[in-house]
């Protein structure tokens, strides 16, 4: 099942840069294991906010909410999950 998510990211202004910049690299490195699993096939910014949208290919829902909610950085995030489905005008 393939899903678009759109992923926004609000910390505590309380938060310092140091935890920021932890938070920043764990989640590179969670993303890139997705991706390199095949989970997580696509990751895009939003120009000009803290923002992404990725696309997931995965088995079911329950797959995709245990990959969100894996996220380091899942407590900060606002997400919008959207299911696709094939277009029948794709030549793909």
């Amino acid at each position: 099942m393939l899903f678009l998510a759109r992923m926004d990211v609000t910390f505590p202004e309380s938060m310092t840069d140091e935890t920021k910049a932890d938070f920043q690299v764990k989640e590179k490195e969670y993303s890139g294991n997705l991706q390199r699993e095949g989970r997580m096939r696509d990751i895009w910014r939003v120009v000009g906010e803290y923002a992404n949208y990725s696309v997931y290919d995965v088995a079911d829902n329950d797959e995709l909410h245990a990959i969100l909610s894996g996220f380091p950085m899942y407590p900060y995030m606002d997400i919008t999950v959207t299911p696709l489905a094939k277009h029948p005008n794709s030549i793909k």
